[in-house]
């Protein structure tokens, strides 16, 4: 596990090399297809040497639940037990992580009629105001979710609103179907202000690969429109923003950082709360033998 940009690619593949472990990937946006640059999806030929199961299984106009990802991971674990192999789950999405080991809480369905009273006053107060409102509900949902994902927001305050209780309070009480793995958690997180540059290199790496044209390609296409969850991954919004001319070339470069930092940001608060996880920082030298000894050590245990 880690923040965006943590260097999790390369340690997944260094223990895949070392163990013939299947990799599952645990990435919200490597799942669709032709969003390759603006994701930092491994490359073909990576993709040959080190499999990541769970990568280009969708298009960008269908979507792709936590539910979803709980089912096919388990599966993936399962089959790999079996023919003898370690699972090995890489990548950033808390969410999958968090559905995957406690189990999803039974929600409520979404109801129409509240729907569209939430609808309503966000028009009136704007999804920043609605953020606020969550914010004083359920703060600790609220800390989660972005202020720029209104699908996200909305569906809260429809839980809270219809069964009279947070999103958090039910996940707490739901046990679900938790994880009956044992597991060796490592998280890779280097030094914060490292983190931001390499986060800054990145983008401008994925600009000169050709994110742009890949945004324009997905953007001609008549079933995808800018507020399905595929565009809300971080920079294919300021992209497509930048192509419709609401931002110059300098705002889309700055705003996209800015979002992927926010992101990282948000993922640090998840890795924070993750019990008997070992943190460990890509930038020290010797790290992936750090790793190789504690996969080992957990292997003979």
């Amino acid at each position: 596990m880690g923040p965006t940009a943590a260097g999790k690619t390369d340690a997944a593949i260094f223990l895949h090399e070392q163990y013939g472990c299947d990799i599952v990937s645990v990435d919200s946006a490597l799942v669709y297809r032709q969003m390759d640059i603006g994701t930092a999806k491994p490359d073909e030929q990576t993709l040959i040497k080190a499999p990541h199961a769970l990568v280009d299984i969708i298009d960008p106009w269908e979507s792709y639940s936590a539910a979803n990802f709980v089912n096919d991971a388990y599966g993936l674990m399962e089959d790999s037990r079996k023919m003898g192999n370690m699972p090995l789950l890489a990548g950033g999405t808390m969410m999958y992580y968090r559905s995957l080991q406690q189990g999803l809480s039974k929600l409520p369905d979404a109801d129409v009629v509240v729907r569209d009273e939430l609808s309503a006053l966000a028009e009136d107060i704007g999804w920043d105001g609605m953020h606020e409102r969550l914010t004083r509900i359920d703060p600790d949902s609220a800390e989660r979710i972005n202020k720029n994902d209104p699908q996200r927001i909305q569906r809260a305050l429809e839980v809270h609103q219809i069964s009279g209780k947070t999103m958090t309070q039910l996940h707490q009480e739901d046990e679900g179907n938790k994880l009956d793995y044992l597991t060796l958690k490592i998280v890779i997180a280097p030094e914060r202000a490292l983190l931001h540059k390499r986060i800054e290199q990145r983008f401008e790496i994925m600009l000169k690969q050709g994110f742009i044209e890949e945004v324009e390609q997905l953007k001609a296409n008549p079933k995808i429109t800018f507020d399905m969850p595929s565009m809300r991954c971080v920079g294919y919004r300021q992209v497509w923003q930048y192509l419709e001319g609401e931002l110059n070339r300098e705002e889309m470069i700055f705003k996209g950082i800015v979002a992927t930092r926010q992101l990282a940001k948000r993922q640090w608060t998840w890795l924070r709360k993750e019990d008997n996880a070992i943190w460990l920082d890509s930038t020290q030298g010797g790290y992936l033998d750090r790793i190789k000894k504690l996969t080992e050590d957990f292997i003979e245990s």
